[in-house]
This record gives structure tokens, sequence and C-alpha cells, in this order.
């Protein structure tokens, strides 16, 4: 029989709140069985090192196996206390923050992870400066002292939203010992003091995790070794919960598998509303027929969103209007406002207004998958079909298309998105903000005046005018097209608990709380 768990994660920002505090030591298992759970996934690490990455895999990896200095609880929105004793603002300005770290705390190595060490993570991160590393999620991070056991972050301006960045994957905390000041770490080794130990890696299959016997910290309860498989497709990924090589799933498997699902196949499926979204995002920069709005604004004008989403995605994403999806602050629908339906004959007449010669011939890059492959072929099917567009579809290894986006060898490229934090600044600074995450050449005084404007508000619900102003600013700017935002689909088979509890829209990967039944 078929058990299926459905939950309604929707997080909307400054409501929720956490009184969690200290931390402890992880306490052991109850479980009898020993060996491995495996647990498989799409998502690929692309560094281990947390100053070289900042995608979804690569930060699943670390919210296990690194410690920030605050994370997050199941469920709420509000960061607490994990290799830090306790944070706050000091005086009113929200331009000071400081934290105390506890004081018995050790890194893999068996070195004691000191107020140093988290100072030097911080300001290499911010040195080294990888292309597709976090550094852009700080750009008011001015300093960073160290004293005893109290860590002071000093910052340009007002960022309430600095606790919730600080909880993420570009706050771990790295061993100033075993990772280069000026250069990304190479080895596949790590060396952190989260709740797992990282015993064996193979790079693009997989990564063996025990717990962390000398972990302490905000998680109470041991989790149970894991074994996480790497797949490059989604069909793979499927193709080895089929022969039951894994026991768990997450991200991604194929929209027609999840549609194909049976009532009585002994699958435990867990679905949740989810902050995923997907953008196609434009490269603004000179050289790049996208650099003219007309042209930006046009491709906007064609899309139809319902028909890529059913194509592509098998009812498994609904469409998305807006750069902030459902459940956040000030989410709106600015694109379906400007442009609330597919019509080539408005595209056609802001091509035409801007002296746009056509067919506008450009470069389409995307993740090699075959979902992905069938979004791109009903994009390039729709913009070919008005007459106006001529569409050059590449394929690439996730690598290769990361390294081609941010080096601008595609002219459209859309990217999966997954929240930072659970706060709408994290769809913002570093989607549309100057030298964003994108690496599209985007930038707009407007927007990034908004967006700090944003982030001097500790309740966050006063930020909304503000969100739904950067929205608008999008919708008439084009630097990218909302395409879909979907929901999260675990699996586990029924001989593993607390898959339920392997995602909840914060970012963190809750690998301690699987077990064997």
């Amino acid at each position: 029989m078929r058990s299926t768990v459905r939950l309604r994660i929707l997080i909307t920002c400054g409501l929720l709140v956490t009184t969690g505090a200290g931390g402890c030591q992880l306490l052991p298992s109850d479980g009898s069985r020993t060996d491995p759970i495996s647990v498989g996934t799409t998502d690929e690490v692309t560094s281990l090192d947390p100053a070289g990455a900042y995608d979804a895999g690569s930060w699943a990896m670390y919210s296990n196996v690194f410690q920030s200095l605050l994370t997050f609880k199941p469920g709420f929105a509000t960061p607490v206390p994990d290799a830090a004793e306790n944070c706050k603002f000091t005086g009113d300005s929200l331009t000071t923050y400081q934290c105390t770290l506890r004081d018995d705390l050790t890194f893999s190595s068996g070195r004691k992870v000191t107020a140093a060490d988290v100072k030097y993570s911080f300001e290499r991160m911010l040195r080294i400066k990888s292309d597709v590393g976090p550094q852009p999620l700080f750009p008011t991070l001015e300093g960073v002292e160290a004293e005893g056991r109290t860590v002071t972050f000093r910052l340009s301006g007002r960022d309430a939203t600095f606790p919730l960045k600080v909880a993420t994957g570009a706050g771990s905390i790295v061993d100033r010992d075993r990772y280069p000041a000026d250069r990304l770490r190479t080895d596949h080794a790590v060396d952190g003091s989260g709740p797992y130990v990282l015993k064996e890696y193979k790079e693009g299959e997989s990564a063996l995790l025990e717990p962390n016997p000398a972990y302490k910290g905000a998680i109470a309860k041991a989790g149970h070794p894991v074994l996480v498989k790497y797949f490059g497709r989604s069909e793979d990924l499927a193709d080895a919960w089929k022969e039951k090589e894994v026991q768990v799933t997450h991200r991604q498997l194929p929209p027609t598998f999840l549609s194909s699902l049976g009532a009585d196949d002994g699958t435990r499926v867990t679905e949740a509303e989810s902050a995923e979204i997907r953008n196609l995002n434009f490269n603004v920069r000179s050289g790049s027929p996208m650099a003219d709005k007309a042209v930006r604004q046009a491709v906007a004008a064609v899309l139809d969103r319902p028909a890529i989403t059913e194509a592509a995605f098998k009812g498994t994403v609904q469409p998305l209007y807006s750069l902030i999806p459902q459940g956040f602050v000030g989410h709106s629908t600015a694109f379906f406002d400007v442009f609330p339906e597919p019509s080539a004959k408005r595209a056609t007449k802001l091509l035409k207004e801007a002296g746009v010669s056509t067919p506008v011939k450009f470069t389409y890059g995307f993740r090699k998958d075959a979902t992905y492959a069938a979004e791109a072929a009903e994009i390039k099917r729709q913009l070919e079909g008005t007459g106006l567009f001529e569409v050059k579809v590449v394929e690439a290894d996730w690598q290769s298309f990361q390294k081609g986006y941010a080096k601008g060898s595609y002219d459209a490229y859309p990217i999966g998105w997954l929240p930072d934090f659970p706060d709408s600044d994290s769809f913002t600074a570093p989607l549309v903000g100057t030298e964003n995450t994108l690496h599209n050449g985007f930038s707009s005084k407007e927007i990034d005046g908004l967006i700090a404007s944003t982030q001097q508000f500790s309740d966050r619900s006063r930020a909304t005018d503000d969100f739904r102003a950067i929205q608008d600013h999008v919708a008439a700017e084009v630097p990218l097209v909302p395409l879909w935002q979907k929901k999260d689909y675990v699996l586990s088979t029924e001989e593993v608990t607390g898959s339920q509890n392997l995602t909840d829209g914060t970012g963190i990967w809750r690998l301690w709380e699987l077990n064997w039944v």
C-alpha cells in the first residue's frame, strides 16, 4: 500500500519565529541497522570547498559536513545558533553583527574551532571571489574581526538579512590550517565540524557520510550513515529507483515518472510546496542581441508559460509571473500585468519600434537533461513560430554550463533557483542586483536602491512595497523572464523513516533525519 505524505510548506517570511537557542551534542540513533541509507539525487557537487560553489548540490553537502554560526530549525525562518552560542546586532544601526563562538567545537582534523577560523573563512571566500562562488551574497560586508571567542562583522549599510546569509552554506566554517588562503582546495577532502564526516568521495558518483561523534550544535539527534549517489540525468535516477539501488530520492525525477507513480508500489511520497523557481536569464553584455531591451521584451511577450509547463513538466510545476514566488513577502504578478497573454503581434511591434532586424538570432544554452531538452524545444518552437527569432540550442553538462554562462557564452539560459535562505531578498539581490550570481551583466541603480531599502527592515513585512517595486522594474527591464515554480518531491521506501523532514525550503538538506524503520 502506498503511503503518501502531503506537506504544505509555504514559508511566509517575517511571520515565522522561533525561540530555539543553544545547541547540544548529538545523541545516538536508535536504529539497529548499521548499513548506509542510499539517497539518490541529480544535484551535482561542483566543489567541496565552500568558497567555490553557489549551487544546490554543493550547498546540500555543506549543510551536512560544515557548520555555520547559525542555522535554521525545520519550518522556521528565523536562524538559531549552531556553531555560535549567541548572535545579535549591536546598537540600532544594523551595521554591526556580533557572535560568540561555542568553546567546545572541533574540526574533523581534530583541531579546535576558533573565532580566527570564522574570520578566515569569510575573508578567504571574499578574497578568492570564485566565478561561481557565494561572495555576491555579502555586498555589505566590509570587515570581520576576531577577539577571543567573539566574531564581529562590520557592514557598510543596514542589512537585516545578514543573519540569514550567515546561516547558509556561504557561512561554512573551514579549518584555516587545511584550506589555502588565496585559492580553492582541490583534494576532495573536507575538514569541517558539521553533523557528518565525509568518509569517502567519488566525484560525480557518490559521497559516504558518517555521523560526526564530536559534533555539537543545534541538531539534537544523530543521523544514520548515508551514501549519497549522484546521477547525471533524471532518467538515470528513476532507473536507480526502479532497480532498488536507492532507498530515498530527492531532486530531480522526470515529470513523466512522478505522474505515473502507482498507489500500491510501496513508495512513500512527500509532496511539498516549494520555493524552487526557474527563470530564463538574458546576457545583457554588449555584443549579445539581448543587450537590446526591446529584444528581451519581445521574448517575454511571446512566451506561453502554461504550454511550457505542460509540454515539459506534466503538471509538476506551475507558471510563474514574478521574480518572487508564491509564499514570500512581496510576491506579485508583475510579468502578467505587463504581458497578460502571449502575443506575436506585440513582439513584432516592440522590435519594429526599436529598429531591430528580424529574425533575431541568438544562442540558448541549458543543462543537459531530457526534461530541460523538452523545455528548450518548446521555447524554441514558440519563439521561432512567430518568425521573429532564430534560436540555436546548445546543451552542456552542469559544470560546463555554469562556466559557459559565467563567461557569456549564451545569450539566453534558464536556471533553476532555490532560495539561499527563507526571505524574499534571496530572489532579488542574487538575481537582479549589480554583480549578481547570474553573471549576465545586468545592473540597475533603481533596483539596487530598492534592494538596499528592503534590507533595512527587521520586520520583513515592511519591505513589501519595495519588493513589489523591484518586480515592476524587472518586468519593465526584463533581465530575466520567470517561467515556473515547482513542487518538491521526496520518495522513500517503507523501510526508511524521516524522509518527510529532508527538506523544508530553508536550503538545508537534513540527511540526519533519515533512519531505518
